[in-house]
């Protein structure tokens, strides 16, 4: 790592430089990325942040779920600091930093730093020319059809031709491919862990498409009459495809059009909108969608359930992180509807436990010690959902204190999901109730309480949210997650986690469980929960026994009836 800085900062002065930035993403803007740049400079594995490295130190920027993590990997080299202190931040005052513009957006640019520095775009990615980055295959797309998702292409171009109209725009420039995903109904490989496919889509107020991708990799949709071959446009050519096209505005995505795009874009037309709807769109899933992603979680409740009575029964002191995850994983494995984890499993034991996205690895994870908590986060994407579900374990009688901080992060938790959403109808007013009984013993967590999830996409989606800032309005068909936490460094980690649906009767919205897993009894304190937190606990165990019993054997199915 020392020598990639070092030869890092041997570029500078040839493209007349102070710095040079390198932020997490890909080109794509996607959160999990075959491509890490990131960690070939830094050593940080987590999924958010951004590294700045001048000519004399180094910094890296991150947000509160890798307070722990960022200084582990990190601390020896770079000085850390979260992402709040990027806002007029005065450490890189009157220098002239060096971007990729493919992979910064012209807000993240304003928002981060134009007002203390000078910004050079740097044509060739200087992490690429110090390391090349490995080729990876490029597999076909592929389609689904409306029986598996719900609703057709036609139906939802028809969506936003009709936003196009109404913007009064010509064409609009969809660059997160999980857009493209939803609009197309396709699907690819090209993210390990969720059915990314790497492309970008031109749609007009006519409904005529371009599909922006790697010929290779769109052959079978045009094989299959998924699109025409006049609907495709190889990615090298789409700077002379845009000279030739007619009108005058277009619309873009502030979320992941980078500046090089945006740039060939105002080379000809006027970007009058910077909001890709299908975000909005895509947040609120059909009925069949939906019952897609309630298959789906039994089927991740039977493996999880198995999962954990197998651990609980067995553990000696002889397991490790990364054997407990690879365990998992085969749980998932026996059904054939599992493709692969959602993403990387997080198994920490203890005190690792409290690196709220702790990854084990085979060369420094921990026996998971009979004595302390067990925190597992881990999901899968099957045919056809997306799961992720947070368990908190335990393996002998634990102290006082951390069953009561465990039960009032369970508290939260029944506060989220039994949460009147008529009312309290946006993710900032869930998020207090979520913390109210932490907040009590002047304990929180550093990071949200939920996040929004896709189907059978990425297991984190927008726009919806519960955090302490988001005002998006929650609507029947949305997904989020329920997941409070409290994390004490060196000792212990816990976090309850579900996936919930809004499901809608008589204009009433209301949240409904998808994940179907018990929830650790033995780190109960149930002195402190309430006659209806302890009814809300037994109609959930009842609901998880009604849905996954049939597919446990006798001795699983004994246990998981005690929790009843």
């Amino acid at each position: 790592m020392k020598n990639y800085i070092k030869e890092l900062r041997s570029k500078f002065k040839k493209y007349e430089i102070d710095g040079y930035v390198i932020p997490k993403n890909d080109d794509y803007f996607t959160e999990y990325s075959k491509l890490n740049r990131l960690e070939i400079i830094s050593n940080f594995s987590g999924s958010a942040g951004l590294a700045i490295i001048l000519k004399n130190k180094n910094y890296l920027f991150t947000d509160g779920r890798y307070t722990i993590q960022s200084q582990s990997e990190s601390g020896k080299n770079f000085q850390i600091f979260g992402f709040e202190k990027l806002i007029n931040c005065k450490l890189f005052k009157n220098l002239t930093l060096g971007i990729d513009p493919k992979l910064f957006t012209n807000s993240q640019i304003k928002n981060y730093f134009l007002k203390h520095n000078k910004i050079k775009y740097v044509e060739k990615n200087l992490i690429d020319e110090i390391k090349k980055q490995k080729e990876h295959a490029s597999i076909p797309f592929f389609s689904l059809n409306k029986n598996i998702v719900g609703e057709s292409i036609n139906s939802k171009l028809n969506r936003i031709t009709k936003y196009l109209k109404k913007k009064k725009c010509d064409y609009i420039f969809i660059s997160a491919p999980e857009n493209v995903a939803w609009l197309l109904n396709i699907r690819g490989s090209d993210s390990p862990n969720s059915p990314i496919p790497n492309s970008r889509l031109i749609i007009s107020k006519t409904k005529k498409i371009l599909l922006i991708s790697k010929k290779e990799k769109s052959k079978k949709l045009i094989k299959n009459k998924i699109i025409k071959l006049n609907q495709f446009l190889d990615i090298n050519k789409l700077s002379d495809k845009i000279v030739k096209l007619k009108g005058k505005k277009f619309l873009v995505d502030d979320k992941s059009c980078s500046i090089y795009f945006e740039n060939l874009i105002k080379s000809k037309f006027k970007i009058v909108g910077r909001e890709d709807p299908t975000y909005h769109f895509k947040a609120i899933k059909n009925k069949i969608e939906i019952n897609n992603m309630i298959n789906a979680h039994i089927l991740d409740g039977v493996a999880l359930t198995k999962f954990i009575y197998w651990i609980k029964k067995i553990n000696k002191n002889k397991i490790t992180e990364v054997e407990a995850a690879r365990k998992l994983e085969q749980f998932r494995k026996m059904n054939k509807s599992f493709l692969y984890p959602s993403f990387d499993t997080i198994a920490g034991s203890g005190k690792n436990g409290a690196i709220v996205h702790y990854r084990a690895k085979k060369e420094n994870c921990r026996y998971i010690n009979k004595k302390d908590i067990f925190l597992c986060d881990s999901g899968g994407q099957y045919k056809y959902g997306t799961t992720d579900v947070t368990r908190t374990i335990c393996f002998s009688n634990q102290s006082q204190y951390i069953k009561n901080i465990f039960t009032k992060v369970l508290k939260g938790h029944i506060a989220v999901a039994t949460t009147n959403i008529n009312k309290d109808n946006i993710g900032k007013k869930i998020d207090s109730r979520a913390r109210k009984f932490l907040n009590e013993s002047n304990l929180d967590y550093a990071h949200g309480t939920g996040h929004g999830v896709g189907f059978f996409l990425n297991v984190h989606e927008g726009p919806q949210s519960i955090t302490k800032i988001n005002k998006i309005k929650i609507k029947s068909g949305m997904i989020l997650s329920n997941e409070p936490g409290y994390y004490e460094k060196n000792y212990f980690g816990i976090r309850i986690e579900n996936l919930v649906y809004v499901d809608k009767i008589d204009e009433k919205i209301f949240f409904k469980n998808l994940t179907m897993v018990p929830i650790e009894k033995d780190l109960i304190n149930f002195d402190l929960l309430t006659i209806s937190e302890k009814n809300y606990l037994f109609k959930y165990h009842l609901e998880v026994y009604s849905k996954i019993s049939k597919f446990l054997n006798t001795k699983e199915k004994k246990w998981l009836a005690s929790f009843i």
